[in-house]
C-alpha cells in the first residue's frame, strides 16, 4: 500500500471515528439505557480495530476520553459530594468515640492486669510464710 492510500485510509477511519463517537455521545444522552463509551464501543460502530484507533488516531482517544469525563459528572454530583462530606464527617466522630472507648478499656485492662500481680505476689507470701504441710489423702 502506497503512503498515500495509507493517509487516505487513516483520514476515513478518523472520520468513520469521529461520526461513530457523536452517535455514541447523542445516544448518552437521549437514551434511557445509554451504550457505553468504550473504545471497544466505539471501534465496533467505526468498524476498525482498537490497535488502529490507539495508533493511528490519538486525537479521537482523547476525546473519547474528554466524552467520558463529561458523562461521568452528573448533575446530582454537587448533592452526593455534599452527603460524602456529611457521612465523612459523622464516620470521623464515630472514629473519635471509638478510640476513646478503646483508651478507657486499654487503661482499665492495665489496671487489672496489675491488680492481679499484686494478688499473684500477695498469695505467694502468704503461702510462704505459713509453709503449707502437704496431708496425704489414702490411709
Amino acid at each position: 500500500m502506497t503512503k498515500q492510500a495509507r493517509g487516505t485510509t487513516r483520514t476515513a477511519s478518523a472520520q468513520r471515528l469521529r461520526e461513530a463517537l457523536t452517535t455514541m455521545v447523542r445516544q448518552r444522552g437521549g437514551s434511557a439505557s445509554p451504550p457505553a463509551l468504550t473504545a471497544a464501543a466505539l471501534c465496533d460502530l467505526a468498524g476498525i480495530s482498537r490497535n488502529a484507533l490507539y495508533r493511528y488516531h490519538p486525537d479521537v482517544v482523547q476525546a473519547l476520553r474528554a466524552a467520558q469525563q463529561k458523562h461521568l459528572r452528573r448533575p446530582d454530583d454537587a448533592g452526593r459530594a455534599a452527603r460524602l462530606r456529611r457521612d465523612n464527617a459523622a464516620l470521623r466522630e464515630q472514629l473519635t468515640k471509638l478510640a476513646a472507648l478503646v483508651d478507657h478499656y486499654f487503661a482499665a485492662w492495665q489496671e487489672t492486669r496489675l491488680q492481679l500481680v499484686r494478688r499473684d505476689r500477695e498469695l505467694a507470701e502468704v503461702r510462704r510464710a505459713h509453709k503449707p504441710q502437704v496431708v496425704s489423702l489414702q490411709r
